[in-house]
């Protein structure tokens, strides 16, 4: 009998930052990606680390109040640079990153800094999230899509939006469509697909488990899918972002 291959879910490639040894970076890259697509609720857990004890941090300075100030100054820019590449405005983004440097600046010691930059995190977190939403205009829809967002690793039935909206199949379907310009289905797809995109840039896993991790039927089906919206195959899209990252 051969050995059962292991399998990754969408969830454990978000964590797994504890158990690979590239991990510093990777982790990183997952938690601007929450931040940008506005899941708050993973970007507050991830926040539990403090800011001031987070392992990885480079020495800037000898001083160690003035060495996390930097790091925290880095960290909002970058934040910053990611939502405005989500959407967001210039003036609102380093409008905010601009905030939140003054509050790290007058800070009185790290733990403070480190509840500043959990506040900035959830803060541009949350802006992200409305955004995504900005041009839903029922709340049945906007319910629908936190659905979606807190599901992709899992295979979505329309009988389970219609569950949490309260809508019939029929009407939540028009509804949908009218809102967002997608049926239901293509936007469950696009967003998996998004998703997958990050996985692949951001990870050496491979391409059969980030298929099973997003609950595509198979890998020739993910392959299908994926080359159809981005125009390449998985591997190949791999390849290309690597080489220019």
């Amino acid at each position: 009998m051969s050995a059962k291959r292991k399998t990754i879910s969408y969830q454990e490639y978000l964590n797994r930052e504890q158990r690979q040894p590239h991990a510093p970076l990777t982790a990183e890259m997952n938690f601007l990606n929450l931040i940008k697509v506005g899941d708050v609720r993973k970007v507050r857990a991830l926040c539990k680390e403090p800011f001031h004890e987070k392992t990885g941090l480079g020495v800037l300075s000898e001083d160690g109040m003035r060495n996390i100030r930097y790091h925290f100054v880095i960290t909002a820019a970058i934040i910053a640079r990611n939502c405005i590449e989500g959407g967001m405005s210039m003036p609102e983004a380093y409008g905010m990153s601009d905030y939140y440097i003054r509050l790290a600046d007058e800070a009185a010691g790290k733990e403070e800094i480190t509840e500043i930059h959990e506040e900035m995190c959830v803060a541009y977190a949350e802006r992200m999230h409305e955004m995504s939403k900005e041009d839903i205009f029922s709340r049945h829809v906007a319910a629908c899509i936190d659905y979606i967002y807190e599901h992709l690793d899992k295979r979505i039935r329309m009988e389970d939006l219609c569950r949490v909206c309260g809508l019939s199949e029929g009407y939540l379907s028009r509804l949908f469509r009218a809102e967002t310009n997608m049926t239901v289905t293509e936007y469950i797809t696009y967003k998996k697909i998004e998703t997958a995109r990050n996985m692949l840039k951001n990870s050496d896993y491979p391409i059969v488990w980030i298929s099973e991790a997003l609950a595509f039927p198979s890998q020739s089906y993910f392959t299908r899918v994926f080359s159809r919206y981005c125009k390449v195959t998985p591997a190949r899209y791999r390849q290309q972002r690597r080489r220019k990252g």
